[in-house]
This record gives C-alpha cells, sequence and structure tokens, in this order.
C-alpha cells in the first residue's frame, strides 16, 4: 500500500477532498454556568452572530502554536467557518471529521446536518440533501468542558497550568477534516479476519444491492479473490491465498486490498496474523512473543494532540524502536489512524486505549457516556493488525471518594469481546480490576533488589505482589491471570530546567546510575518467567513531566553509551518466550 495523505487509509476512496488549512473562527472563553446545548439552537445563534475574528489552522487545536493562535485558557465554545465548491455529479456527499473535542453540532447552509458527542473518536454526516452545487458553508460547533464528571477528558489538565501528569488541553478540532463522494449504492463498513494458514474472511455492510468483489495483492501481485453477486445487506465470505506472509514483530507484512461494490472502490489492508493467549503466554501467530513496550501518550510540543505531519507519526516508532522497544501502550488518548498505518507497516504491537480520566466512573450514568464513545473507537480501529488488545480504563481510582462502579467497568469488558473475540481486553490499567484477561499491574518502586525479590516470589511460591492489593485489600483480586507490568520505571531526568519538572523516581543524579537502575528493574521482569511484557514509563518528556528517554522535542537527552545500555535491556532474552 502506497503512503497516501488520505486520513484513514484504512478505507481509502479516490472521491476525497481535504478540508484542512485556513477556517474562519471563534472562540469563548469558560464563564460561569456553561452547560452543553440540549439542540442546535445555540449553534444556529453563535452562527447567526457572525463573529470570525480570527483565522484558525485546521486541524490544529486553538491552544497550539501550529494553530496560530495559542491561547491555552479554558475556552468553552469554538467555531469553524469554511466556504467550499461541491459538486455532487450524482453522489452522496459525506462530511468527515477525524476527532473534535467534545460536544461538535455540524451546519451546513445554516441547516443542522448532525451532532456528535465525544472527543476522541472519528464520525461522519451525510449532507447530501443539505449541500447544491457551487459555494456551501460549513459551520462546526464544538463545546467542551474538562471539569464535567462526564467528559472524559484523558491527560488534559482540569486546571489552569499543566501539572503533574496532566497537560495542556485540546478543544474542538484536532484530526482532519475531510469531504468524500459517494456512490447510492456503497460499501458503509467491512470488517477483515485473518487466518494464518492463508485465508481471510471478509464482512461487509452495504447500502442498496449491486456486485461486491475483492480482491487481494501481495507486493503488487493477485493472491486472492472473492465475490458476491446482487450482494445486499450484510455480506460474508472467505478468501483463499496463493501466498502466505505472516504480520510479525518488526515485520509488517501487509497485503493490499480492493474492494468493489457497483461503482463503489475502497482501497484497503490488512495482515496476516492471531493472537491468543496460552497460559501465561501471550502468543502472536501461535508463537510466545515478549511484549517490551514503551508508554507513548501522543503528545507534541507545538501541536498538543496532533502531530505536524507525518514524520513526527513515523519519528516516534522510529525512537521506540531504535531502544529495542517492539511496541507502545497508546496512552489515554485514541491515536490518529494514520500513526496506526505506520505502526501496521512497522510490525509495531500497540494497545488501543481510552482517555478514561476526568468520568465519574463510579456512577452509573457513566455507562451511556463511555460505551458510546468506546464502541466507536473499537469498530473504528478493529483491522488494524498492529493492535493486539483493548484497555478502555487506566487506573479507575475512588473518583471523590466515591468507589467505582464495578458494573461498569465489567460491562465495558463484555460489550469490548462481544464485538471483538480476536484480541483480549483488559478491563482497567493497573486497578481495580473486575473481570479482564490480563491482570496487569504498574509499579514505580525503584529499589532493585526490592522490585526483584517481591516479583521473584511470584515465581516460587505463587505470591504476587501488588501495592494496590496489599493497601486497598478486597479491592481486586488475583485469579492466575497471565500478567504483565504495564507501567514502571519513571526515572526523572531533567532536560529542561525552565519548567518546575516531575517524575516518579527523582533520586538519580547521574546518567550512570540512570542506566543501572534502568537495567536493573528491565532485567527483573525480563527473568521473570511469569510475565509476558512490561512497558516503561515513558518514551518522551512532556510539558513538565520529564521522566521520557527522550526530550518533549524528542532530541537524546543523554549520550550514545546510556542509550546503548537501554537497548541491550530492552533486548535480552525473556524468560517466558524459551
Amino acid at each position: 500500500m502506497k503512503i497516501t495523505q488520505h486520513p484513514n487509509p484504512q478505507s481509502e476512496r479516490e472521491g476525497f477532498e481535504l478540508l484542512c488549512g485556513e477556517w474562519d473562527f471563534g472562540y469563548k472563553k469558560r464563564g460561569r454556568g456553561f452547560r452543553f446545548s440540549g439542540d442546535y439552537k445555540k449553534a444556529l445563534n453563535v452562527r447567526q452572530q457572525g463573529l470570525y475574528p480570527h483565522i484558525i489552522n485546521v486541524p490544529f487545536c486553538i491552544e497550539s502554536e501550529l494553530s496560530g493562535i495559542g491561547y491555552t485558557g479554558f475556552v468553552e465554545e469554538v467555531w469553524y467557518r469554511k466556504k467550499v465548491n461541491i459538486s455532487r455529479d450524482e453522489k452522496r456527499v459525506f462530511l468527515h471529521i477525524g476527532a473534535a473535542d467534545y460536544l461538535t453540532t455540524v451546519l451546513i447552509n445554516g441547516k443542522p446536518a448532525g451532532r456528535h458527542r465525544g472527543g476522541y473518536t472519528s464520525f461522519s454526516f451525510d449532507i447530501t440533501e443539505l449541500v447544491t452545487d457551487g459555494e456551501n458553508e460549513i459551520f462546526i460547533f464544538c463545546e467542551d468542558d474538562v471539569k464535567s464528571p462526564y467528559v472524559p477528558r484523558g491527560k488534559q489538565s482540569e486546571k489552569l497550568k499543566s501539572h503533574g501528569c496532566d497537560y495542556t488541553r485540546t478543544t474542538g478540532i484536532w484530526q482532519s477534516v475531510w469531504l468524500e463522494y459517494v456512490p447510492e449504492e456503497h460499501i458503509k463498513n467491512f470488517r477483515f479476519y485473518p487466518d494464518i494458514r492463508g485465508a481471510v474472511t471478509v464482512s461487509a455492510e452495504l447500502v442498496g444491492k449491486a456486485d461486491l468483489a475483492c480482491t487481494v495483492y501481495y507486493g503488487g501481485k493477485k493472491v486472492g479473490f472473492g465475490e458476491r453477486k446482487a450482494a445486499a445487506g450484510n455480506a460474508v465470505f472467505e478468501i483463499k491465498l496463493d501466498e502466505v506472509h505472516l504480520w510479525e514483530v518488526g515485520n509488517g507484512r501487509l497485503y493490499d486490498v480492493q474492494l468493489t461494490f457497483g461503482n463503489d472502490r475502497i482501497l484497503s489492508y490488512f495482515g496476516l496474523r492471531n493472537v491468543r493467549l496460552d497460559g501465561m503466554r501471550f502468543l502472536i501467530n501461535e508463537k510466545s512473543v515478549f511484549q517490551r513496550l514503551v508508554l507513548d501518550q501522543g503528545f507534541y510540543r507545538k501541536g498538543i494532540y496532533t502531530a505536524r505531519d507525518d514524520e513526527e507519526l513515523k519519528r516516534d516508532i522510529e525512537l521506540s524502536t531504535a531502544l529495542g522497544f517492539n511496541g507502545a501502550r497508546l496512552h489515554q488518548k485514541v491515536f490518529d489512524p494514520r500513526f496506526l498505518y505506520f505502526a501496521d507497516r512497522a510490525g509495531y504491537l500497540v494497545w488501543g486505549e481510552y482517555p478514561n480520566w476526568g468520568l465519574d466512573y463510579s456512577s452509573p450514568e457513566a455507562l451511556a457516556v463511555f460505551l458510546a464513545e468506546w464502541g466507536e473507537a473499537v469498530l473504528r480501529d478493529f483491522n488494524h493488525p498492529s493492535i493486539i488488545g483493548w484497555c478502555p480504563f487506566n487506573e479507575t481510582w475512588d473518583y471523590k471518594g466515591r468507589r467505582q462502579n464495578d458494573a461498569l467497568l465489567s460491562t465495558v469488558y463484555d460489550y469490548t469481546k462481544a464485538v471483538d473475540s480476536t484480541r483480549p481486553c483488559i478491563d482497567t490499567s493497573g486497578n481495580f480490576h473486575v473481570k479482564t484477561d490480563i491482570y496487569d499491574l504498574h509499579d514505580y518502586r525503584y529499589k532493585v533488589d526490592e522490585f526483584k525479590e517481591s516479583y521473584d516470589r511470584f515465581v516460587s511460591e505463587n505470591y504476587l505482589y501488588e501495592h494496590v492489593l496489599s493497601d486497598n485489600p478486597g479491592r481486586q483480586t488475583y485469579r492466575g491471570e497471565p500478567v504483565f507490568i504495564s507501567e514502571y520505571g519513571g526515572i526523572k531526568w531533567e532536560a529542561d530546567s525552565k519548567v518546575k519538572s516531575w517524575g516518579y523516581g527523582e533520586d538519580v543524579k547521574t546518567p550512570d546510575e540512570f542506566a543501572e537502575r534502568y537495567v536493573g528493574l528491565t532485567d527483573a521482569i525480563l527473568q521473570n518467567r511469569k510475565f509476558f511484557g512490561f512497558c516503561y514509563t515513558q518514551l518522551y518528556d512532556i510539558e513538565q513531566e520529564q521522566n521520557g528517554l527522550y526530550t518533549y522535542d524528542r532530541k537524546k537527552k543523554f549520550d550514545n553509551e546510556i542509550y546503548e545500555k537501554i537497548k541491550a535491556a530492552n533486548s535480552a532474552p525473556a524468560a517466558i518466550e524459551s
């Protein structure tokens, strides 16, 4: 598959038009008594006023330098206007928005087109009946409130300034906006179910009735074909592959796909791989693979949530693999589909997560909010071979003194498994586990001997030391699930003296001490035959949090000698693989 500028390489049609770039723009700072609009009236009123004092560079958020504005105070409303020429040519017209935080209302030529709730997932509206050939006005209105108990904010600071491990906020559009021209009979959705024995099952949701065909290529050579004549509704069929090329760690061997349905044509791809748990082991293509992961939070100094370009997206994967990591936890954020595309191509393992922080997960009402948004993320990213597991929640500590709603976590777990039975699911990373395929834990202890000895007991006595278990008796129970340490380290090394830095381990004085601690902690995990992986915190600094292996600008913090020690530690053989 060629590298293109399509915002979603998993579903690429030729008939699309990027709308990124300059838009007329206005915003309102946070005031007292803010409430989300219950209908279209607020958006209609704002449009009627016609106030656009700024120009913004979409898709960068108002808080970012790349937006051209860079306002980082609290913002409750932002609005955008762009006039575009449209020629329908007997096709349907869809407006796509990659992500906009949080409640988005779209008007086309002053008429309601649709509303979307959720700050991290992609959505689209069929605007065919609202547009005319020639010039049309697109108006996008976004409302946001990181202090609301029913707005998942992730790592966006609920205080005016960044602090600890919370950073600059993102308001409004932060992923690509584009138009797509689609035939009346078209493919609405599709899924690939690879079989490493040499086949792929295609499941397609269709609008209208026409002949459906799927051609599979590898390296430009046709290796498979399947079709359904006069298909309608839902169509499922298997395609035998002439050649077997497995998607593996470090080798993202992708099959290119062309789907046609009548006059509709989509380019896509898949990776031939499977994942499953076997006892304490995590298997990829029936081989035990130790996950050598690093925490990646998807922040960029100038773009906040949004990378400047493809090179910035690819750079983080390159920096990670150069240090011997084979993947990442994509932490507290739903990443851009183009990042996932580059992970797919690189054979880079990632966990799909959601930014649950800020949500009142003690309340039963949180289910309706969270499930709708999480479901969109799982459905959008199902076909990415790089995603080897789902983790909807992270560290569900008590919310303002109220215990988490266990039914929320178990329901979201059940939903995830019902939608996708091909991947394991962790209910909540770290704590408090309710119903999970994997028992992961976070451990930022810095004394290597203490760290190692406690987990050696897990092998010798089947005793799993875990501070959550010890400090919060009865909150979660280890039931023999596979285990990995999904956060550890966090060794602070200050690279930017201009900010008041923060990190987990603050007593390292020299680069050699840093390397010694890193190697000791990592070795303790690799040598333990009951662990199938680790995730080090973190790949790069973010604002005041300076426990990254690189700076916020992805510059080196250490001499090459230190990085060689880190790489050697990450690349050492793992006991569970042998």
